[in-house]
């Protein structure tokens, strides 16, 4: 089990299928607001398809592909953040995430990101960590720009969004780098 309190208000945590239940409301009540920039929120219909979601995860840690966490604001599920992909070979952890559109604006996600990026970097010796947000979505580029970590480029047309193709800007950060600016 992987439990990870960031402070008093915040902890990450592997979800369970007991939490399917608030996960899904979560999603179905954010499904506009999530649909803009998430590819997955239109295949998200069912109870059962965020127990998929949440097997598919536990498999992923399981096997140290990934890590996809709950977030829990104040013990109320908030969103998901985690690492979409652990690169063992080149020690390289790409950072995913999302927020319930009623927990935006609070400053969750930059304290989640920021612990996610400290983890990676000193308890699984990652030595890079990679952020890739599509080139519109302000509020998700904003995380990886606030934390200082340095635009390395654009992947074009790096995703299908229900109707039409989006950039990519890629952010990354290096161990060395982060230990700096600590």
């Amino acid at each position: 089990m992987f439990l990870h309190k960031i402070d008093d208000e915040l902890s990450l945590k592997l979800p369970e299928e007991k939490d399917a239940a608030a996960l899904f409301s979560l999603t179905d009540n954010s499904r506009l607001t999530l649909r803009e920039w998430l590819p997955w929120v239109d295949g998200t219909k069912t109870l059962e398809d965020t127990k998929s979601f949440i097997n598919f995860g536990r498999k992923g840690f399981t096997e140290n592909k990934s890590l996809t966490a709950l977030i829990l604001f104040k013990e109320e599920i908030a969103g998901t953040a985690g690492f979409n992909e652990l690169d063992h070979t080149n020690n390289v952890a790409k950072i995913g995430y999302w927020l319930g559109a009623e927990f935006q604006g609070k400053g969750i996600m930059t304290r989640t990101v920021t612990a996610l990026v400290e983890y990676a970097i000193s308890e699984m010796e990652m030595n890079r960590v990679e952020i890739r947000a599509a080139e519109e979505n302000e509020k998700s580029r904003a995380i990886p720009e606030r934390l200082g970590f340095t635009e390395e480029g654009r992947i074009r047309q790096g995703e299908w969004l229900y109707d039409h193709y989006v950039d990519h800007i890629v952010y990354g950060m290096l161990a060395s780098e982060w230990k700096e600016q600590k």
